[in-house]
Formats: structure tokens, C-alpha cells, sequence
């Protein structure tokens, strides 16, 4: 899935919710906490990382590239 960003950054646990992969924004920091998250390929655990445009985050199966 692909996911525009109109700012220079999203922190990546409000990506994780605004993309609807989560009901609540403490339900991605779980995830993020659980090492469920890649940026990039690399597990990501910082719950407030500046994701920007031209990254791929990937949880499961699913994969977001930022916009």
C-alpha cells in the first residue's frame, strides 16, 4: 500500500494508525515495542521515528511505502 505524506515527517506510530492497520494509536506502539515492525528491511523500535517520504515500513505482510 502506498501512503502520501503532505509534512516532511510522520512519526511512525501515527503511520501505523492513520493506515488503518490498528484501531488505536497504543495498539501501534505494542506493535512497535514487540518488534513487529521493519523500516526498511531494519526492525524499527523507536515508537516516535521520523518516517519520511521514499521509506517502507513493513508489518506481517504488509507492506506501506511512504509518499
Amino acid at each position: 500500500m502506498q501512503f502520501k505524506i503532505t509534512d516532511e515527517y510522520i512519526e511512525l506510530y501515527k503511520l501505523i494508525k492513520v493506515a488503518d492497520l490498528v484501531d488505536s494509536g497504543a495498539e501501534a506502539q505494542q506493535l512497535i515495542a514487540q518488534e513487529h515492525v521493519k523500516r526498511n528491511g531494519d526492525l524499527e523500535t523507536r515508537k516516535r521515528a521520523k518516517i519520511k517520504v521514499g521509506e517502507i515500513i513493513t508489518i506481517g505482510d504488509v507492506s506501506i511505502e511512504v509518499t
